[in-house]
Order: structure tokens, then C-alpha cells, then sequence
């Protein structure tokens, strides 16, 4: 069994006595067996990161950045190890977490390296005549952080690495069903010289570890990536804590094509974009609205391409799509695609739980459903599987205002050859990011967050530093003079 907890620089079991099974549900296999946090280990990690923090907030960023270059160098050594790991426990493909999961999270961790030591406040200037005012960018303190279980690795890292470059300490917790990237971090985190209560790990459930965490008085800032319904209760143990607050929430991405779009393109793109991590992915294409005049074309090409698409063993590099995260997910996903057809909607391809040697796994096929309403819940709902929904549009106007009809505004993505659509749909689309002919691609330079009820504040980036950050104002008097001009409005003789 592996200790769920990292703390203070070295592996802890729990207080709670409390486990979890850590389950691949490509073939409902246990990996390893976690113990679970309770409020006594969140208790002793906070504890770790504000004795930390003293120190590390002071140190030259040259220091914090050699220890994200060491992180990024012993994560590079272990790469095969994570992507196996990444795979096993939350039933990605091995292609896919040893060509994205991995490398993406290691660019990271030598980005933030680089820009940690680009930190800085505006230049000095005399605003006023008598003061040279000057702005410091300071750490916040401790940060209490929650990932999901969709990207385990890069989520944990897209946390930890602008709060702790920004100097400030972190307590994570990753989510029970795939906490073991996290823990392989937290031991290469100190192996590569963070010093000990920088970044500190639990393992446990939201209800008891995370409630813990969100509310713990030495807590000063909240992360926050999940659904929008968890958002809501993390927000309201924040607040009711007055701590900065920063949450990536659910997303309901439109995919727009309009009549001049190269519809071999789009529909590589549909596939892709709303197939990657098994549609388990906030920024997936979930919405497809295409131009009546090329609405059939579209979708005869998508339904063929996704029909192409091969489900298998995750450990095999022919295997193009994984199973759900778990059984509860397969049938959530199940039952909003049933209700869908129900309601008189059509499952083009796709639309079952595949049986035969999939079976003891929780696969769904690639689907795309046509006939759908606007209103429907397929089409409004985060379905969070691999399932696209395709609306046809008569005008430009009509397809832009479809696109925006959701409460979520994480991404969306413009396929068209018109230089002056392109723009249009980029001002238009409520969404944090907007991809024009093509939808997924990230890079650490560019910031990641959303719009709506999508949340706020932004992940990867300098933009990120934004939220681990707090602005001070420093004004300096350089006239010597005992008596200012100013005094005159709280005493008339100041000389008296």
C-alpha cells in the first residue's frame, strides 16, 4: 500500500486509518491501495507549508528556479514511469499520456522555472512630485489546492508550479481515484531540493480532506479544477474564509463551422477535439454547429471517422481511445446519451457500452448525435464522455449566438477561411479561449481559464502569477521636508 500523504518533505500514512483502492478502469484491476487524509493530516500539512513559507517567499527567484529546472530534469528521468503510472490509474491510452500527459507537464515545470525569475513590479516614477511610488508583487501565503482526476499529473502541476515560483507553499490534494502521479511528484519535488513543507500532498475524499483544506484558517488562497456544481461549494467555503479564490470549472465548448470552412479539416478537428481523454476534458468540442449548406457533409465525415476509431487496451500504442473514469461516469454519460435519443435525437454512430473484451471495463463509444434540441440536455449539459451533439445554422449571426447560448464559457473553436469571420468569432465567443481551424492545442506560454460559469482566473503562463500574487504600492517621500503642503487639510499652522 502506498502512503497517500506527502508531508513536510517525506511520505506519511494517515491519521484516519481509512484506504481507497486505486482502480484502472480499463479493466476494473487495483493498481495500488492509497490511505485516505482526514482533518488531523490537513491539519499537520498547512502546519508544514506556514512554516515553510517564511523562507521560501525570500528566497532569490534564482533559487526557486534552480529548483524547478532540478524538478523538471527528475521528472525527464522517470518519463516512461509517469506516462505508465498516468495511464494505469486513470485509464488513458499510453500514447496519449506518454505524448501530452507527460511531456506537457515537464515543459511546464522548466517554463515556470524561466519566468520565475521574470517577476516583477511596474518601474518606479514620481506621480505626484514629492514621492517615488514603487509596486511589489508579493506571495500570498499558503495555498490550498484541489485537481481532478481527468489530467491527475498536468492538473497538479498547472497548481503547484506558479504558486510555489511566486514563492509561495502549497498544500494539493489530488483526487482519491488518481493520487499517484501526485505522490511521484511530491518524492521528485524533493529529491530536486525544495526544501521541506514547500509542496505537500493529502490524499482524501472532497467531503472530509478538501472541506479541511478549503476552510483551514492558515489557508490564504483557493485553487480550485472540477465541475461547476463543487465550484459553487469551494467558492462558499472560500469566501466564508475571505481567501483569494481561483477556480477552472465545467465547459460546454461550441464548435463552429461556418459555409466557407474546409470540412475535411473540421471534421479531423470534431473527432479530435471532442474525443481526446475519452471527451473527459472541459475544453473538448461538445457542441458542433455547422452551416446548414454543409451540414450533411459534416456529418457524414465525422460519424465515419469516429467509427474508425479503436478502443482497446490502454498499455497498447494501437489503442486510440480509454475508457471513462468509472463505472458511476459510464452510466452518466449512458443515460444523458438514452434520454437524448428518447426525446428523438439520433446516435449517427456510436450511442453503446461496447461489450466482448471490453466489458470488465468502462468504455463507451465514440458518439455523434444529430436532431437534438438547443434546449436539450445533451446540448446544454457537460456530459464529460465521448460524445458530440451536431446542430445545423442558417446565418453567421444565428451560429455565433447558438455558440454563446450555454452558462459555460471555457473554449470554443471557429472553422472558417475568412479572415474577417475568423476575427468576428474570436471577439464574439464568450469563452477564455478561442481556437480558430483547429480545437485542444495548449502551450505553457498561453494562459488557460474560462468565462460564465466556467469560473475565473487563469492557469499556465505569466498570467497565472496573477492569482498567486497580491499588488504593493510602496511610496517613498524625497523632498526631506517635516511639513508637507498636504498637512494644511488636517492642521492650518503646522509650524505652531
Amino acid at each position: 500500500m502506498t502512503a497517500g500523504q506527502w508531508i513536510n518533505g517525506t511520505a506519511r500514512t494517515s491519521q484516519s486509518g481509512d484506504t481507497l483502492a486505486v482502480v484502472n478502469p480499463a479493466n476494473s484491476a487495483v493498481v495500488d491501495d492509497v490511505d485516505l487524509a482526514g482533518p488531523a493530516d490537513v491539519d499537520n500539512a498547512v502546519g508544514a507549508a506556514s512554516a515553510a513559507f517564511a523562507e521560501w517567499s525570500r528566497v532569490p527567484p534564482s533559487i526557486r528556479a534552480e529548483a524547478l529546472f532540478a524538478l523538471a530534469e527528475k521528472m525527464q528521468a522517470r518519463e516512461a514511469e509517469y506516462a505508465r503510472v498516468e495511464s494505469e490509474q486513470s485509464g488513458k491510452p499510453i500514447r496519449l499520456a506518454s505524448e501530452f500527459d507527460v511531456p506537457g507537464s515537464i515543459d511546464n515545470a522548466a517554463f515556470f522555472a524561466g519566468i520565475s525569475r521574470q517577476l516583477s513590479g511596474s518601474a518606479a516614477a514620481e506621480w505626484d512630485g514629492e514621492h517615488t511610488s514603487t509596486i511589489r508583487r508579493e506571495p500570498i501565503g499558503v495555498v490550498g489546492s484541489i485537481a481532478p482526476w481527468n489530467y491527475p499529473l498536468q492538473m497538479a502541476m498547472w497548481k503547484m508550479l506558479p504558486a510555489i515560483a511566486a514563492g509561495n507553499t502549497i498544500v494539493l490534494k489530488p483526487s482519491e481515484m488518481t493520487p499517484l502521479t501526485t505522490l511521484m511528484l511530491a518524492e521528485d519535488a524533493t529529491a530536486a531540493g525544495m526544501p521541506d513543507g514547500v509542496f505537500n500532498v493529502v490524499t482524501g475524499t472532497g467531503p472530509v480532506a478538501g472541506e479541511a483544506l478549503m476552510s483551514h484558517p492558515n489557508i490564504a488562497m483557493v485553487s480550485f479544477t472540477g465541475s461547476t456544481r463543487v465550484g459553487h461549494r469551494v467558492a462558499e467555503l472560500a469566501t466564508a474564509g475571505l481567501k483569494r479564490l481561483h477556480l477552472e470549472l465545467g465547459g460546454k465548448a461550441p464548435f463552429l463551422v461556418f459555409d466557407d470552412a474546409d470540412i475535411e479539416a473540421a471534421a479531423q478537428g470534431a473527432v479530435a477535439g471532442s474525443l481526446i481523454n475519452t471527451g473527459q476534458d472541459c475544453t473538448a468540442a461538445t457542441r458542433a454547429y455547422v452551416h446548414r449548406s454543409r451540414y450533411p457533409e459534416f456529418v457524414e465525415r465525422t460519424a465515419s471517422l469516429m467509427a474508425s476509431v479503436v478502443l482497446g487496451d490502454t498499455a497498447s500504442l494501437d489503442t486510440d481511445l480509454g475508457p471513462l473514469i468509472s463505472p458511476d461516469q459510464q452510466a452518466k454519460v449512458a443515460g444523458m446519451v438514452e434520454r437524448a435519443i428518447a426525446a428523438g435525437a439520433t446516435a449517427v454512430t456510436g450511442g453503446n457500452i461496447p461489450g466482448g473484451p471490453l466489458a470488465n471495463g468502462c468504455y463507451y463509444e465514440p458518439t455523434l448525435i444529430t436532431g437534438a434540441d438547443q434546449a436539450a440536455e445533451i446540448v446544454q449539459e457537460e456530459v464529460f464522455g465521448p460524445v458530440l451533439a451536431a446542430l445545423p445554422f442558417d446565418t453567421d449571426d444565428e451560429g455565433l449566438a447558438l455558440a454563446n447560448d450555454t452558462r459555460y464559457g471555457l473554449a470554443a473553436s471557429a472553422w472558417t477561411t475568412d479572415v474577417v469571420r475568423a476575427h468576428r468569432a474570436s471577439r464574439e465567443l464568450q469563452a477564455g479561449c478561442v481556437w480558430i481551424n483547429d480545437h485542444i492545442p495548449i502551450v505553457s506560454e498561453m494562459p488557460h481559464g474560462g468565462y460564465k460559469q466556467s469560473g475565473f482566473g487563469k492557469d499556465m503562463s505569466n498570467y497565472s502569477f496573477e492569482e498567486y500574487t497580491q499588488i504593493k504600492h510602496v511610496s517613498t517621500d524625497i523632498t526631506g521636508v517635516a511639513h508637507k503642503e498636504w498637512h494644511r487639510t488636517i492642521f492650518k499652522n503646522p509650524d505652531a
